[in-house]
């Protein structure tokens, strides 16, 4: 129901708003786990183990794969060997699944050539379903602290490889690769995300475990001096 107005002489504040009677929750616990499936297949395109796990589903993989099976066999979803070295136990929607058909690297090759016509990149949200780091996917080896699926931590990925790890702050970055032409492209995407206001001001010091100041040479303080940032005495600095 709607709350009254609070009038001149009125009510406490603090419980001035809007209410409304929320549904009970659903007592069959069948139907529930069938609609968290639903929603893990639409978050995550390509339901695997580790995605499951991620999510901290009730249950766990085995209870969402019990219902993954029988919608399989109603063929509201299919069972496949969609990603590589995460098993047979996949699951997807057939929509998912046309869509990954077309990212074949033969599409993705220039007529002619062994050159890729693009190498897709973008900046996310650690956290975020469509990082498959953490979750469907390990994350890589490093030899500084172990990245995780952080609040306020942020990937970068090219060409789906996870190339950035800055942890929350912007003050400490992993690489994961020596690539200049990546760490290029990466630095280009972080900093339009910091461009259109996605992230704060950021102030990177560290760069995998080691002190960023003065090391003007380092190749993704060149990258990043390259989209933005400047040097500072401590390392280099992007303020949108």
């Amino acid at each position: 129901r709607g709350a009254e107005p609070i009038g001149a002489g009125g009510s406490d504040p603090r419980i001035a708003a809007r209410w409304s009677l929320l549904p009970a929750r659903e007592p069959d616990p069948t139907i529930r786990l069938t609609a968290t499936t639903h929603l893990l297949l639409d978050r995550h395109g390509v339901l695997t183990r580790g995605a499951v796990a991620a999510e901290e589903t009730p249950g766990g993989f085995s209870a969402v794969y019990r219902v993954a099976s029988r919608l399989e066999e109603t063929g509201t979803v299919r069972r496949g060997y969609f990603v590589e070295k995460l098993g047979a136990a996949q699951f997807a929607a057939p929509e998912t699944v046309d869509r990954l058909r077309t990212f074949t690297e033969d599409a993705l090759r220039v007529p002619g050539t062994a050159q890729r016509s693009h190498e897709p990149v973008i900046a996310l949200a650690a956290t975020d379903p469509a990082n498959p780091y953490g979750a469907a996917l390990p994350w890589p080896q490093t030899t500084a602290h172990r990245p995780g699926r952080k609040a306020g931590a942020v990937v970068v990925l090219v060409d789906g490889s996870l190339t950035l790890y800055v942890e929350r702050g912007g003050r400490t970055v992993l690489t994961f690769t020596e690539e200049r032409s990546r760490l290029e492209q990466a630095a280009h995407a972080y900093a339009g995300a910091v461009r259109r206001g996605r992230i704060g001001p950021v102030s990177i010091e560290k760069v995998n475990g080691e002190e960023l100041a003065g090391a003007a040479s380092h190749p993704l303080t060149q990258a990043l001096t390259t989209h933005g940032f400047y040097a500072t005495p401590k390392g280099v600095k992007f303020r949108p």
